[in-house]
């Protein structure tokens, strides 16, 4: 009888876990919706760049359509959901360790950030991310709505990542919604094309729309910086942070707009530009013109001259595998 009793009371108390889950969760979207919202606005009548509305409105369709098919996706996956797993690892992690719940649930958001900034950092050096990555990207007209431009491969790639973490370190199931709520509401803000009096303080700490907005830029030496998704102190502890204006938004060349298409450019290996667009011919004269003056314009060495400014050049433009394959590409040629 007192086994049956506490079976009864066992499943009532999981019963009750599952109502506060989903009505926390409801509260959380809720909230979440109402800030989209209220970035929207902010973005309609106080605009950090005016932006043409017929992009604009793409950008915002296309985004929503890429935000509504990942989360279908996701869910005919079936992929096990975060809080499940972190109700199940919750005393089992590193964190368990820690009696505090206040520590864990600061350490557990460090952790969970520096994990994103990491990612997000490996997703702009390897290829093999990249070819996801650029989807984002690849927005001409940055808003709140390019927040939710992501890859499917990429969202799955991201709640791996997460659900390793939550194993790891026993991240409790309401930790992981707040921490989840946070890192989401900072996506939408540094996404939102606004500006507002104290971002620059703010920058020393999180990442704020000027901040972010460096990041999406057209050239790579710009776009290769300020990956942290809450805090800047990544970036600052690392080297990555830049605080600058770009002069374009989005990546160089053409590239889709629309769902259909979006989610094959992501299966589309395309080398990214280097850092700034040049004319190589032009650079290698300049080189190649500075090494005969130095030895007093004497014929004889302008071959030697030329070669060696054009592998001076390339090695210079290009990463160190792009500027391999381009010199191979010479030889062959």
């Amino acid at each position: 009888m007192l086994n049956e009793l506490k079976s009864s009371i066992t499943l009532l108390q999981s019963y009750l876990t599952w109502i506060v889950e989903i009505y926390s969760g409801g509260i959380v979207t809720f909230l979440l919706c109402l800030f989209f919202a209220l970035f929207v606005l902010l973005e309609f009548y106080f605009p950090r760049e005016e932006l043409f509305i017929k992009q604009l409105q793409q950008s915002y369709r296309t985004n929503i359509e890429l935000f509504a098919f990942n989360s279908i996706v996701m869910s005919l996956l079936a992929i096990p959901s975060l809080w499940i797993l972190a109700e199940q690892y919750a005393d089992k992690g590193l964190l368990s360790h820690i009696s505090n719940s206040a520590w864990k649930a600061i350490l557990s958001f460090l952790a969970m950030d520096l994990a994103l900034y990491l990612l997000h950092k490996a997703s702009h050096s390897f290829d093999y991310l990249w070819v996801f990555h650029k989807v984002h990207h690849n927005d001409p007209c940055l808003n709140v709505s390019t927040a939710f431009r992501a890859h499917v491969i990429e969202i799955i790639i991201i709640n791996l990542m997460k659900a390793m973490l939550i194993v790891i370190l026993g991240i409790q199931g309401g930790v992981m919604l707040v921490n989840e709520a946070i890192i989401t509401f900072f996506t939408m803000l540094h996404h939102t094309n606004i500006t507002f009096w104290g971002e620059r303080f703010l920058g020393r700490v999180i990442i704020t729309p000027y901040l972010h907005r460096v990041h999406h830029s057209t050239q790579r030496d710009e776009h290769d910086r300020n990956y942290g998704s809450v805090l800047s102190i990544w970036d600052c502890l690392f080297g990555t942070l830049a605080e600058l204006k770009p002069a374009q938004i989005g990546i160089k060349g053409s590239s889709p707009q629309n769902l259909v298409n979006l989610i094959k450019y992501g299966f589309t290996m395309k080398h990214r530009s280097s850092a700034q667009t040049v004319n190589l011919d032009v650079m290698i004269a300049e080189a190649a013109y500075y090494k005969a003056e130095k030895r007093g314009f004497h014929p004889g060495n302008e071959l030697k001259d030329w070669l060696e400014a054009k592998r001076e050049i390339i090695r210079s433009v290009y990463d160190e595998k792009q500027a391999e394959d381009k010199l191979i590409e010479t030889c062959d040629g």
